[in-house]
Parts: C-alpha cells; sequence; structure tokens
C-alpha cells in the first residue's frame, strides 16, 4: 500500500559494499503504465541507481498531477520502502515521459532540491520554465507529432533559467514514443547525466562537453557546458 501515487517497481543494485545509492522516481505518459518504461529500471539501475518506475493513480492524471506523483514516490523509496536504508535521501531525481516529462519539469520546480530532471519527449501547457533550479536534461525527438519539439522540448530547454545546468538532446528521425523502448542514446545521456548531477561524478562529464554533434542518432544537441 502506498500513498499519493499508483504503485510501482523498484530497481536497485544488490550489492551494499558501495553504501548508499542515489535514486530517480519514473512516470509514464498519459494513458501509459509503469511497462511502457519499465525498460529504464534495470538499465539505470544497473549504474548503481535505485529507480522507481511508477504507476499513476489514473492513466489519465495531467502533468502537475504526475509532479505530485513523482515526489510521492520519492518520499516513499526513502521513507518507508523496504530498499530506504541503500537509498542517500539528499542524492535524488525525476525523469517522466510525455505528460510524465511534463511532470518531470513541475517536480523540479515543487522541489529545488532534486540533483536532476530529465524529461522525455515531454509534454506540458506551461511553456517557460524560468523557476527550475534543477539541472535538466530535455531529450525530445525528431518526428514527435503528439508533442513537437518546436511548441514543447525546445522552448522547455530555452526558457530555463542561464544559471541553471541543462542540456538538450534531440533524437534523430525519432517519434513520441520512442522512450516507451530501449533507447541506447536516451540511457547514454540519461546515465551521464544522473551519474554527473546526482552523484557528482565528474567522470562522465567527457560524455556531456563539449556537445557530441549531430549524426545519425543525434538530430541536435544543446549544452551550458562547462557544467558548474
Amino acid at each position: 500500500p502506498v500513498a499519493g501515487f499508483g504503485g510501482g517497481t523498484i530497481y536497485y543494485p544488490t550489492s551494499t559494499a558501495s553504501g548508499t545509492f542515489g535514486a530517480v522516481a519514473i512516470s509514464p505518459g498519459f494513458l501509459g503504465t509503469q511497462s511502457a518504461v519499465a525498460w529504464l529500471g534495470p538499465r539505470l539501475a544497473s549504474q548503481g541507481f535505485v529507480v522507481f518506475v511508477i504507476d499513476t493513480l489514473s492513466t489519465w492524471d495531467p502533468p502537475d498531477s504526475r509532479a505530485t506523483q513523482l515526489l510521492a514516490a520519492l518520499d516513499h523509496l526513502t521513507q518507508q520502502s523496504s530498499v530506504r536504508s541503500r537509498v542517500d535521501a539528499t542524492r535524488l531525481g525525476v525523469m517522466g515521459h510525455s505528460m510524465g516529462g511534463g511532470g518531470s519539469l513541475r517536480a523540479a520546480v515543487q522541489r529545488p532540491a532534486l540533483q536532476a530532471a530529465i524529461p522525455l519527449t515531454p509534454w506540458h501547457t506551461t511553456k517557460s520554465w524560468p523557476s527550475v533550479q534543477v539541472p535538466t536534461m530535455v531529450i525530445g525527438a525528431e518526428n514527435d507529432s503528439v508533442a513537437p519539439v518546436a511548441s514543447h522540448s525546445e522552448p522547455f530547454y530555452t526558457t530555463l533559467p542561464s544559471t541553471v545546468d541543462k542540456a538538450y538532446l534531440e533524437l534523430n528521425n525519432a517519434n513520441h514514443f520512442a522512450p516507451n523502448s530501449a533507447n541506447t542514446t536516451i540511457a547514454k545521456y540519461s546515465i551521464s547525466w544522473l551519474k554527473r548531477f546526482i552523484d557528482n561524478d565528474t567522470r562522465y562529464e567527457q560524455f556531456l562537453c563539449p556537445a557530441p554533434r549531430p549524426s545519425t542518432l543525434i538530430e541536435e544537441y544543446r549544452d551550458t557546458c562547462p557544467h558548474s
């Protein structure tokens, strides 16, 4: 039983030899369940994170409700879950797909103590995010017809304050649902961002700065290199 969100699945490193781990809560998008983004659970956990892939109270929940639920999931993870002793409650982040991505932006506004946010092909009616203080990587998709980058991911990125570490990755020739299946490009840069800002592991800076050049996988990449 959980309060404030729809439950979910926790993925975590089984070894405790390295002490505690940073943690990430991940929300699916509109009409989606945890299964839509479940591939991220083991992929991120294998790199040293506790990952909570959640279900929302209703698959119809709008982005701001998903924000509240992501934060409730982090609270449950750090305070009540069976793996709470493995989690460093000062090293937390949020991710989400579509409306869950919009929710991750709102969660970053509501809880500036978060260490990282990664909206995946995010959707939100709010287009400007000048109050975000959390290091944020926005991942958009070139051929997204549900949340077109010109009206979602790009303005989300450009309106983040210049004082915050931020990046914009646009997947080449990809659509809105690219985050719903295993994607090496999403995984590589998400892991690098989470390692850099949740774990403060500067070894991962090399994968983020200098900004990767356009390729068959990346349509565009922007970043505030070097990171603070």
